[in-house]
């Protein structure tokens, strides 16, 4: 693949020197910013997340900020879960969704307090869809993206290096909720959250000032612990299921075809603009939905187009992210999958660009 060409348009993010000195090798670009993808190799980074603790660079999940009389109201307006319960100090995963059901964005939402929430996206235009609703129906909020970065801390590790920077209590806040902690002088909340299934946290480093000097303590900090940047590892997500916005689904896709139907209280999420789409969805059932896969043979191809998912001439289905996996000693896949062949056991062939490979549907993914 040729270089990316640097510019202004694709932003760097306040960690920028940090992840450039840790000798970061590749870069994607996540809501027009740069998001590192490879440090010393995937399977390296894989194997060192696995074991130790990584600092993430992951600023490109930019906040959407709604504060106002009305931030929960459209907060509401703009999920089918149903937030009536969720209170200060939660986050929640959430799938966004426009009037037809389908899937703009599947952020987690952090209710700072009854007036205002940050929502962490994925990589889409919310704000400007956030902006729209909120004018459209003349709402009381401020809608915008504040000066707000965030750092990962991923690994079996994590919570050992997070107790020498913020004291014993960062090991007391559980799964999907936050607390305030103080680093310089400066107040942070920190998430037990993260896109990795090794569990750490995730730090909301409010003011760009702050990025650097945060970066730096962390390793200081975690030098006897193996600390190293680290960024998501696409072996990693593909094994324990986290699913890719822009990958693995799009606005085309409902939250029930990405089996994220759980999450959709449809009947009480009551001035969600899509709910009218989703009942009828909910009532007939999705007649695709998102599977593991494990697709037979030596290492494919990275995946960065769809690939057909084939029973014998008929598409039934398609590939979206796929890698080999060293410990497990397969390719494994997510895909989208037609309700007629997506059971269990269901054998298939996808058309990789190195020809057909056999493809099993699995009941879980692999972690």
């Amino acid at each position: 693949m040729a270089e990316l060409s640097p510019s202004r348009r694709i932003r760097r993010t306040p960690f920028s020197a940090g992840v450039e000195a840790a000798g970061v090798k590749a870069y994607t670009v996540y809501n027009r910013m740069l998001l590192p993808t490879v440090f010393e190799s995937t399977e390296a980074d894989y194997h060192h997340l696995k074991k130790a603790v990584q600092v993430w660079d992951v600023a490109c999940e930019r906040q959407v900020e709604l504060r106002g009389p009305d931030a929960s109201r459209l907060m509401q307006m703009l999920t089918p879960r149903d937030l009536r319960e969720v209170a200060p100090g939660r986050c929640v995963y959430v799938p966004i969704v426009d009037e037809t059901g389908g899937m703009l964005n599947d952020p987690v939402a952090v209710k700072l307090a009854e007036d205002r929430w940050w929502i962490s996206i994925a990589d889409s235009d919310l704000l400007f869809w956030a902006k729209g609703i909120c004018n459209g129906y003349h709402l009381d909020v401020l809608v915008d993206e504040p000066d707000v970065n965030l750092l990962a801390v991923q690994g079996p590790k994590a919570e050992d290096l997070m107790e020498r920077l913020f004291g014993a209590a960062v090991r007391e806040v559980k799964f999907f909720r936050f607390g305030e902690f103080h680093f310089q002088g400066r107040a942070m909340n920190i998430a037990r959250s993260g896109y990795s299934k090794q569990g750490g946290f995730e730090i909301y480093a409010e003011g760009a000032d702050i990025a650097m000097p945060l970066w730096d303590a962390l390793f200081e900090a975690g030098r006897d612990l193996d600390v190293r940047a680290g960024c998501p590892n696409l072996i990693e997500r593909i094994e324990g299921g986290m699913l890719s916005y822009g990958n693995d689904m799009t606005d085309d896709n409902t939250p029930h075809e990405c089996g994220l139907g759980k999450l959709c209280d449809t009947h009480a999420a009551m001035g969600c603009i899509g709910r009218d789409a989703l009942l009828r969805v909910a009532k007939e059932g999705p007649v695709q939905q998102i599977r593991p896969l494990e697709i037979a043979g030596d290492p494919v191809p990275l995946c960065d187009r769809a690939w057909p998912l084939m029973a014998g001439d008929k598409r039934v289905g398609q590939v979206t992210s796929t890698i080999w996996s060293p410990d497990f000693g397969v390719n494994v896949a997510i895909g989208m999958v037609r309700m007629t062949h997506w059971d269990p056991g269901t054998r298939l062939q996808v058309q990789t660009p190195e020809g057909l490979r056999d493809v099993t549907v699995r009941e879980s993914f692999w972690a």
